[in-house]
């Protein structure tokens, strides 16, 4: 079936290896794959071109995989999935850190690699927006704030904030729930999925840089992420 547009994803890995084997699976989803061989090149065609997906070795010479998400995260929300080697957990921390949305462990299943992938596109603004029908079916509405679920598209006071997949579950999570409170266990549980038991921190990164973009756009919208001291976080309604 032909694509409404067709899906660019960059690989990157030092090893030409692991390069060639994803591009070759990826290529038979009808995806567009181009390569990078290292953190520094990662980087340049990160930042000079839109992808869909960015699929980024964690261990690499000179600049690694944390740096390089890193970097692209201060200027873009493109989706970016973790290759890390097992044994590297405080690794993945760092990785969702800086905001990874999803992981994958060496040695993995390239079959696995195509349905993380996909699941991933799915739930990013971009592509599901292109998927979508033009009815939402699926909208919560707020004073300075609406989340229209069946696009994965957020609005504060009528600008759209650009948020990774990962900040986007986190907003939608607490939304659905409002003045709900959520311990950061349970935040972990259920947007970090994929039997993630990881640093608590992770959380609190999310938080701080989703209300740091939505203050960019609306102060009061950004307000409505509560913290609730002990505790955790829920999304506040009547918060100005």
């Amino acid at each position: 079936m032909e694509q409404a547009e067709e899906i660019k994803i960059l690989v990157v890995d030092d090893e030409a290896r692991i390069r060639r084997l994803l591009k070759m699976y990826l290529e038979r989803e009808d995806y567009q794959i181009e390569e990078a061989e290292n953190g520094d090149e990662a980087i340049e065609k990160g930042l000079s071109t839109d992808y869909d997906l960015i699929l980024l070795d964690l261990m690499m010479p000179g600049t690694d995989g944390i740096e390089v998400c890193r970097v692209i995260r201060d200027k873009k929300a493109t989706p970016i999935i973790m290759l890390t080697a097992k044994g590297e957990e405080a690794n993945r921390v760092q990785g969702f850190e800086v905001g990874t949305d999803d992981y994958i462990v060496k040695p993995f299943s390239p079959r696995e690699v195509v349905l993380r992938v996909k699941a991933l596109l799915r739930r990013s603004s971009r592509t599901s927006y292109l998927t979508t029908e033009t009815t939402a079916k699926d909208v919560l509405v707020f004073p300075h704030l609406s989340i229209d679920h069946d696009a994965h598209r957020v609005t504060a006071d009528g600008t759209d904030v650009s948020l990774t997949p990962k900040e986007y579950e986190l907003l939608y999570f607490l939304a659905k729930s409002p003045d709900k409170v959520f311990d950061r266990e349970k935040l972990l549980k259920e947007v970090w999925q994929y039997d993630f038991f990881g640093d608590l921190r992770t959380v609190d990164t999310h938080v701080k840089r989703l209300r740091e973009k939505l203050s960019k756009v609306s102060p009061e919208a950004a307000k409505k992420i509560v913290t609730v001291w002990g505790v955790g976080y829920k999304f506040e309604v009547g918060a100005e």
